[in-house]
C-alpha cells in the first residue's frame, strides 16, 4: 500500500510538472550579451563624443569619427564575444572526453563521485545506491550526471558563438548610436554635447534600470551606478580634450 502510494504521488508531481511553465525573460546567456553590448555602447561612443567636443571640433567630425567607433567596437566586441563561446565549446568537449575516458577505465571511482555528489545534497546510502546503479546502466546519462553535477558544465549550443557575435555587436550599435543622435541634428558641438548628455544618462538609467530588474538587482540602485558611470567617463575624456587643447 505505501509503494502504491508513493507511485501515485509521484504519477501526480510529474503531472504537476508537465503543467507547469516556468516564465523567464530570456537565457542568462542572452542577457549578458546584451547588457556587455549597450553598456559599452552607450558609454564608450559618448565618451568620445565628450571628448571631441571638448577640444572644439564640429559636430560633422564628431558624428564621422563616433560611427567609426560604434562599426570598429561592433566588430570587435562581437568578435570577442565569438572567441568566447567557441573558447567555452572546446572547453566542454575536452572535458567530455575526459569524463567519458574516466567511466570507461575507473567506474568505480566515478561511482563514488555521485555518491558523494548526491551525499552533499542530504542523500542518504540507502536512498543514493539505486541511483548510483541506475546511472551505471545508462553511460550517457552517467556522462551528463557528471558534466553537470561534478564539474558544473552546460552543453553548450552549436550556435552559441554566432549568436554572441551578434548579439554584442547589434546590442553595442544600438547603445552607441544614442549619443550621436544629437550631433545627426545639431550642428554646433556645444549644444549638441549638452543635448548627448542629457539623452545619454537618460538611456543609461533606463538602461540600469532594465538590468536590474532583469538580474534580480535593485532596479534604481543600478540605473544610479550604470548613469553614474556614464557621466564620469564623458567627464573624464571632455575634461582632458580640455586640457590638451590649453596647452597646445
Amino acid at each position: 500500500m505505501a509503494d502504491q502510494n508513493g507511485y501515485a504521488d509521484l504519477e501526480k508531481q510529474m503531472l504537476i510538472l508537465h503543467d507547469h511553465e516556468e516564465k523567464h525573460f530570456m537565457s542568462s546567456e542572452i542577457v549578458r550579451d546584451v547588457i556587455l553590448g549597450v553598456s559599452d555602447g552607450l558609454t564608450v561612443p559618448f565618451a568620445l563624443a565628450a571628448g571631441l567636443s571638448g577640444a572644439d571640433v564640429s559636430s560633422s567630425i564628431i558624428l564621422i569619427a563616433g560611427i567609426a567607433e560604434v562599426a570598429a567596437g561592433a566588430i570587435s566586441m562581437g568578435l570577442g564575444g565569438y572567441l568566447a563561446a567557441t573558447s567555452e565549446a572546446d572547453h566542454y568537449k575536452k572535458e567530455l572526453k575526459r569524463e567519458q575516458d574516466e567511466i570507461i577505465a575507473v567506474p568505480d571511482t566515478e561511482a563514488a563521485e555521485v555518491a558523494e555528489i548526491l551525499s552533499q545534497y542530504g542523500v542518504e546510502p540507502h536512498e543514493y545506491g539505486p541511483v548510483v546503479n541506475a546511472l551505471r546502466r545508462n553511460p550517457q546519462a552517467w556522462l551528463d550526471f557528471m558534466m553537470k553535477f561534478e564539474l558544473g558544465l552546460e552543453k553548450p549550443d552549436p550556435m552559441r558563438a554566432l549568436q554572441s557575435a551578434m548579439t554584442i555587436a547589434f546590442s553595442y550599435i544600438v547603445g552607441g548610436l544614442v549619443p550621436l543622435v544629437p550631433y545627426m541634428l545639431i550642428p554646433i558641438a556645444t549644444r549638441a554635447v549638452v543635448a548627448s548628455v542629457v539623452i545619454t544618462i537618460l538611456a543609461l538609467m533606463i538602461f540600469g534600470f532594465a538590468k536590474g530588474h532583469f538580474t534580480g538587482t535593485q532596479p534604481f540602485k543600478s540605473a544610479v551606478q550604470t548613469a553614474f558611470i556614464g557621466a564620469i567617463a564623458s567627464a573624464a575624456a571632455y575634461s582632458i580634450a580640455k586640457l590638451f587643447q590649453a596647452y597646445h
